[in-house]
């Protein structure tokens, strides 16, 4: 039997017996491919994840930035992240909604009653410093 928080998808259910979901597999679904659009930086996770991470501790969970939620409208999901500057935040938004209503259909077979986008913040490119090696020997050819 299927524990509450599992969901059993309805059209599975065969003689053979159910098909039957954990909720960590859409988050992880839907992480992936949030994560792939162009113009997401990365996704928010808590803090204890993100120390755990730094740390070498354990590498990036897939569902970071995920949270689902099932009530009497059906499944909802939000999602949390950073984007890159200089991108279109509505159009990026919008094609990671897409993106995860896409693939969570295709995966599973679950139509996903909302999907929340919260954009965190927006990170600039970082700036490369430059080498002090390079420099000295650039310095060199121009004397």
């Amino acid at each position: 039997m299927a524990d509450d928080k599992n969901l059993v998808i309805e059209k599975a259910t065969t003689s053979l017996g159910e098909i039957v979901i954990a909720p960590e597999v859409i988050e992880i679904i839907a992480g992936i491919a949030a994560s792939e659009v162009v113009g997401v930086y990365q996704m928010q996770g808590s803090f204890s994840e993100n120390v755990s991470e730094w740390l070498g501790r354990k590498k990036g969970t897939l569902s970071k930035g995920i949270t689902l939620t099932n009530d009497e409208d059906g499944l909802k999901v939000d999602i949390y992240c950073y984007m890159k500057y200089g991108v279109s935040v509505p159009k990026v938004a919008l094609e990671i909604q897409d993106k995860v209503r896409e693939q969570v259909l295709y995966m599973t077979d679950i139509r996903l009653a909302e999907i929340n986008v919260h954009v965190i913040d927006v990170i600039p490119e970082k700036t490369e410093v430059p080498d002090i090696d390079e420099l000295m020997k650039i310095e060199a050819e121009n004397e």
